[in-house]
C-alpha cells in the first residue's frame, strides 16, 4: 500500500460517519444528542487518562531522570500554551470553521434553527471534532510510521473509532464534524509526508513525552464535550512539538 492510505481511509470513515449521524441525528431529542456528546466526553478523558500515564514510562524517566517528565510535560504545556495563544491557533481555527459554515449554508443544519445558534454549532463542531481527530498518539505515530513504509494499522485502528465517534458527534454537532476532515488532512498528511523525510522514528523517550503531552490535551477536550470548561486546547497545540525538544535537550544536559 501506498503512503498516505491511512489518512484517505480515515478521511473516508469520518465522512461516512459524519453522514448517519446528521441522517440519525434530527430524529433525537436535544437531551438525547446531550447525553451522546457526555458519553463521548467520558470515553474521551479515558483515552486521555491512558495516554497520559505514559509520563511514567521507564525509556522516558531513564533518558531524563525520574521526576523530569512531569516537568517537561508542564513545560510543553506552559512554552506551546504562549506560543499557539500568540498566534491565535484557537481564533483561527474558529474562524475558518465560521467560513467553511458559511461556504457549506446551503447544505447545512435545519433553517428553522436561529442563525447565530447554527452557525456556533457548526464552528463547535468543526473545533471539537479537529481537536479530537488530530490530538493523541494515534495521529502522530500513526501518520510517522505511514509515511515511513512501516504500514497504516495505527491509521485504520484510528479509523475506525474516528468513524464511530462522528456518528455521535455529527448526531448532535451537525456538518461541523465533516469539515474536520479538512484538518485531519493537513495534520496527517503533513506528518506522513514528515515521516517519509525522517527515514525514521522518535527514540522511545521523545515518544512518551509527545503522548502524555497529547493525553494531557485530550482532558481539555474532553472537559470541553462535557461543557465543564471551554479550554483553548488549540492554543495549546505547539506543546506537541515542545514536548520531544524538552526531551532531547534535559537527556543530551544528563
Amino acid at each position: 500500500m501506498f503512503p498516505g492510505i491511512g489518512t484517505l481511509v480515515n478521511v473516508a470513515t469520518v465522512l461516512l460517519g459524519s453522514g448517519i449521524g446528521v441522517l440519525v441525528g434530527h430524529r433525537f431529542s436535544r437531551r438525547t444528542r446531550d447525553v451522546v456528546t457526555d458519553g463521548l466526553g467520558l470515553v474521551t478523558l479515558l483515552v486521555a487518562a491512558s495516554a497520559a500515564t505514559s509520563v511514567a514510562d521507564p525509556a522516558w524517566s531513564a533518558a531524563v531522570g525520574s521526576s523530569a517528565p512531569t516537568l517537561i510535560v508542564l513545560g510543553s504545556i506552559v512554552l506551546g500554551g504562549i506560543v499557539g495563544s500568540v498566534l491565535g491557533i484557537e481564533h483561527g481555527l474558529e474562524s475558518f470553521g465560521g467560513w467553511l459554515q458559511g461556504r457549506l449554508a446551503r447544505h447545512g443544519e435545519d433553517p428553522s434553527d436561529p442563525r447565530a445558534a447554527q452557525r456556533h454549532r457548526f464552528i463547535e463542531g468543526f473545533v471539537t471534532s479537529s481537536l479530537v481527530f488530530c490530538v493523541g498518539p494515534l495521529t502522530v505515530l500513526g501518520s510517522l510510521d505511514d509515511g515511513l513504509g512501516r504500514g497504516a494499522d495505527q491509521l485504520f485502528l484510528k479509523s475506525a473509532l474516528d468513524g464511530l465517534a462522528s456518528i455521535a458527534f455529527a448526531a448532535s454537532l451537525g456538518w461541523g464534524v465533516a469539515a474536520s476532515v479538512v484538518a485531519l488532512v493537513a495534520v496527517q498528511g503533513s506528518l506522513t509526508a514528515l515521516g517519509a523525510v525522517l527515514g525514521d522514528v522518535l527514540p522511545a523517550a521523545e515518544v512518551a513525552a509527545l503522548t502524555a503531552t497529547g493525553g494531557l490535551m485530550l482532558v481539555g477536550v474532553a472537559l470541553r464535550l462535557l461543557r465543564l470548561k471551554q479550554l483553548p486546547v488549540g492554543d495549546l497545540l505547539p506543546g506537541l512539538v515542545v514536548a520531544p525538544l524538552l526531551t532531547a535537550l534535559v537527556a543530551a544536559l544528563r
